[in-house]
């Protein structure tokens, strides 16, 4: 009975979720990660209320959207997408926030996984199944 129920709501997703709106939904999943993570280091270990407090908080939004996503676009796009984009944001975090600045092998790196991300978004032929 529950794999029907599950397999029904899937199928509801499909008719009233349209790709745009899966990719916002991953959007603010994205936001709500690099606000969980940006906040970790301020935690001081979650021995400060208030970070800790937001770092949980964002996490488990983020979790939350990451698996309505996950019912319309295939796992390895969608935590290609959302590791990515993490990444390079964090990275800039740290450069503005913490004055972290990367070495250029690391700017390599983050490049690549731009472009990796790019790649998997534009070259894959997801479609929503009616």
């Amino acid at each position: 009975m529950n794999i029907f129920l599950e397999i029904y709501f899937v199928k509801i997703y499909k008719v009233f979720m349209s790709l745009t709106q899966v990719y916002i939904l991953l959007a603010i999943s994205i936001i709500l990660e690099i606000t969980a993570t940006g906040s970790l280091k301020a935690t001081e270990g979650f021995t400060r209320w208030m970070p800790s407090l937001i770092s949980v908080v964002a996490i488990s939004g983020c979790m939350f959207l990451m698996s309505h996503v996950m019912k319309i676009l295939p796992v390895g796009i969608t935590y290609a997408t959302w590791s990515g984009v993490g990444i390079v944001s964090l990275t800039l975090i740290g450069i503005i926030k913490y004055k972290q600045v990367p070495n250029l092998a690391t700017i390599f790196g983050l490049v690549l996984v731009i472009v990796g991300v790019v790649i998997i978004n534009v070259m894959n032929n997801t479609k929503i199944d009616n």
